[in-house]
């Protein structure tokens, strides 16, 4: 507990340099926009989910594992399983959890205004795995508290878990490049980045799909799984239909976004027939 968040805020440094560079000896794709403007709203929105993580939940993930253990609460806490077996399916139960949670927040209309700031990134590198706006941080965080105290994971398992997830969603949003065989071999167990771009594709059918962030294994289980983008990789064009204009998505403007957004029909549940009007 007393190292945890010197030990994340260590590899999340180590894991940024190394996605960046490689991002620029080899990428997957030309920018589309000033990066400079793009990064300073993406790492500012950062930064402000990190404060109020802290402020609102001061124990964190890791905390709340720590108290379910103190407290013997949830199924692992109470049933002996060996620790090897204990972190296994702590991280794998975790993973599907926010699989699902992820599927929840493109379905519900209300959650998917949050869930918009993400999607509105109109090009695709490392700083769009963090690009969330805070209420969705803070429910997020809620959800996933709730589910550490069902299963009382031990505390090494969340720890492993939340660098695993913060390292693969900068992975996965990387606009770096992989060989064709790699990246189907990788895909094969992990979310590798062309899987994961095709779920910022501007086509609904195409955004509501590849939900992962971790395992692979979630979309292709449940249905959700999409090859490929019908556009190509290198040039398919990122966000939302009616949020294509970059000048338009300061950081400022992300923050209003989610009262004053028009979801359109992205929402899973949403038809073409009750599509609002563009803003």
């Amino acid at each position: 507990m007393e190292t945890e968040g010197a030990i994340r805020i260590s590899l999340f440094i180590l894991v940024f340099i190394a996605i960046a560079y490689w991002e620029r000896r080899r990428p997957r794709r030309d920018t589309a926009t000033h990066r400079k403007n793009r990064w300073l709203s993406n790492i500012a929105l950062t930064l402000i989910n990190t404060l109020t993580i802290r402020l609102v939940f001061p124990m964190a993930a890791v905390g709340m594992a720590f108290f379910a253990e103190q407290n013997q609460l949830g199924l692992l806490n109470i049933i002996n399983l060996p620790m090897s077996i204990s972190i296994l399916a702590s991280i794998i139960f975790l993973d599907l959890f926010i699989y699902f949670q992820h599927v929840l927040f493109h379905a519900v209309p209300a959650l998917w205004r949050l869930h918009m700031v993400h999607h509105t990134d109109t090009d695709y590198d490392l700083t769009t795995g963090f690009r969330f706006h805070p209420i969705e941080i803070v429910l997020s965080m809620g959800l996933k508290s709730l589910a550490i105290l069902a299963i009382g994971p031990p505390i090494i398992a969340v720890l492993v878990f939340e660098i695993l997830l913060s390292s693969c969603a900068m992975f996965n949003h990387g606009n770096i490049k992989l060989p064709e065989k790699v990246d189907a071999i990788l895909r094969r167990i992990i979310v590798t980045p062309d899987m994961h771009r095709v779920h910022h594709s501007p086509i609904k059918m195409e955004t509501n799909s590849n939900f992962g962030f971790n395992l692979s294994i979630w979309d292709k289980l449940f249905g959700t799984y999409t090859q490929n983008t019908l556009s190509n990789q290198r040039t398919m064009p990122i966000g939302l239909e009616n949020y294509q204009q970059p000048k338009n998505l300061n950081f400022f403007q992300l923050l209003k976004l989610p009262f004053t957004a028009k979801t359109g029909t992205y929402p899973i549940n949403k038809s073409e027939q009750s599509k609002d009007s563009p803003p």
